[in-house]
Parts: C-alpha cells; structure tokens; sequence
C-alpha cells in the first residue's frame, strides 16, 4: 500500500495529513550513468523536500544533473539508490502502467522546446491531454477555454505553433500541462529559448499559476532573474543538493 492509499482511507484527519504532506520528498537519491573509472555520477545521495502550493527552482550550472533530477521526480527514469514519493506515492512501488497513469493525470510537465504539435491549433494541443483521458467534450472545451484565457491567449486559439511567437508556444505549453489539473507541475528549462523579457513574463506566470490553479512547481532554471521569482531556490553542486 503506498502512502497515498493510506492517507485515504483515515477518515476525518485525512485532509489535514495530506495537506501538510510534501508534494516531493527525495531521499537520499543516487543516479550513474556508465560504469567503472569513466562512470559519471550525476546525484550522490541528494534529499530535499518541496511543500506544496510552492515554486521551487532549480539551479545548478550544465551537465549538474537537473535534468536526470527532474526526470527521476516526473518518473521518467529510475535511480540507482534512494527513494522519491511524490504526492504520497512511493515511486519504486509503481510497475509501468502504474508511472503512466502518475505521469498523466498528478504531474505536468513543462519542456524548454515546447513540444507542441505543429499541426494543431493553440485550443487543440492544449486539449490533447483530456482527449487521452477521453474527457467529455464539453469538458475539454471549457477547460481549455479557461487555459488559454488564464495564460492570455484567448483570442489565439485557432493559431497553430508556427504561426505564435515562441512566449506565446511556451504558454500554450504552460496550458497544456495544466489540463489535467496535475497536482505538479516540473519544468526543464522553460524559458531557454526566450530572450530576457520574454523569459521573465513566462515564470511570472508559472508563479501565478501556482496560486491560481493550487499547484506546486519544480522549476530548473539558470537565469539569475527568474530564481528571484520562486520561493525557494536549491542548488545542484557536484551530485549534492545546496539550499539557498
């Protein structure tokens, strides 16, 4: 039984239990690439705790391991050693299907290229989650006429990506990874292809977005004026995690 089973099934104190669990705890977590003298030890024995309803950003320089770190939280790889529990599941617990089902309906995931699917219209990528999930079609076109309208891109719906501007495609992107209402939302570089205004308006808006849709954030993120934007800020240094 995973700890989120557990809470469930308490009763009265359930809320309480659950609202002051962590969305993200990592334990003593480890991750090499390759073996022998040429090994590379990415994370050695990294913990660290995100509360929930924060923005918490990531920062190290490149080839520190945020993004081995970010996938191993998102459930995209396994680690070597340790332990990662996001939104009270033990992820070790979860086979396949069961990381599948975390990845699509508790976690949100924002990338630096976008990803959105050149052919479809603004309102259509930001629906391709629901569709997944076979969400009634009123449904999916209210929630996606309420994301585009949070992420100020009302009257941009019909826009496919190649006709937006890259602050506009990381928006859609933004929207899209909301669809689902993911209880975390972790985001690999969201602004590295945007100049510095654009960049800045894009994590002024992640920030916003955390509030308003009653989500947490993991942000990775090397931009000195955007760490000043997030609530907490940890450092990846040599495998170990430095908070600031």
């Amino acid at each position: 039984m995973t700890e989120n089973s557990a809470d469930t099934s308490t009763g009265g104190g359930a809320g309480t239990a659950v609202a002051d669990r962590p969305m993200v705890r990592v334990e003593d977590l480890h991750r090499s690439y390759g073996s022998g003298a040429g090994a590379v030890h990415a994370l050695r024995g990294v913990s660290f705790e995100v509360p929930r309803g924060e923005l918490v950003a990531l920062k190290g320089r490149s080839g520190s391991g945020k993004t081995t770190l970010l996938n191993l939280v998102g459930g995209l790889d396994s680690p070597d050693g340790g332990r990662i529990t996001v939104d009270g599941t033990d992820l070790s617990t979860l086979g396949d299907d069961g990381l599948l089902e975390l990845r699509r309906d508790r976690i949100g995931f924002i990338f630096q290229s976008f990803g959105l699917i050149p052919i479809l219209t603004a309102a259509e990528n930001v629906g391709v989650p629901l569709r997944l999930r076979k969400a009634d079609p009123r449904e999916r076109e209210e929630r996606v006429s309420l994301l585009l309208s949070l992420v100020g891109l009302a009257d941009h719906a019909a826009q496919r990506p190649g006709e937006m501007s890259g602050g506009q495609q990381q928006r859609v992107a933004i929207a899209r990874a909301l669809a689902n209402r993911p209880a975390l939302l972790i985001a690999d570089e969201p602004t590295g292809q945007l100049d510095q205004e654009t960049g800045l308006a894009v994590m002024e808006l992640l920030r916003a977005v955390v509030h308003s849709e009653n989500v947490t954030a993991l942000v990775a993120t090397h931009d000195p004026q955007l760490l000043g934007l997030a609530d907490r800020v940890l450092e990846l240094s040599d495998g170990h995690i430095i908070e600031h």
